[in-house]
């Protein structure tokens, strides 16, 4: 495959924020034993159209539920994931694999177990298409 430049001036990026889902995932022993809530949020960036017109159809942009699928149903319920940071190349790795039109997929991925003050902890990964 090419490898793509991202245009830092154009670019059209789809993004779903802050769901919430629980996900097997974890290291220590009170983490391993039950789904723990994540707020997730992916951005993909798409190769763009010159323009978007009134009647331009979808299959030149991108559906963002596909977005969502990949960060909730697309995960597996039954999996443990030891580190978020699967969980997030899980989703990217879906979304790339959707759609050649995406040039570059970011996951926010917060454990909101972790939380004591309302401070988010987590993680944020990105890759892009090579």
């Amino acid at each position: 495959m090419a490898a793509y430049r991202i245009s830092e001036d154009n670019f059209l990026a789809l993004e779903v924020d802050d769901l919430h889902v629980d996900i097997l995932t974890g290291v220590y022993s009170e983490e391993t034993h039950l789904p723990q809530p994540l707020k997730i949020s992916v951005r993909a960036l798409i190769r763009q159209e010159a323009h978007y017109e009134p009647d331009t159809p979808l299959i030149l942009s991108k559906n963002y539920m596909d977005l969502k699928h990949a960060a909730t149903d697309a995960l597996p319920k039954d999996r443990h994931f030891k580190l978020i940071e699967a969980v997030a190349d899980h989703i990217i790795d879906t979304i790339l694999m959707q759609d050649d039109k995406v040039l570059h997929v970011q996951v926010k991925i917060v454990k909101l177990a972790l939380s004591e003050k309302g401070e988010s902890i987590g993680i944020t990964m990105a890759r892009a298409r090579h």
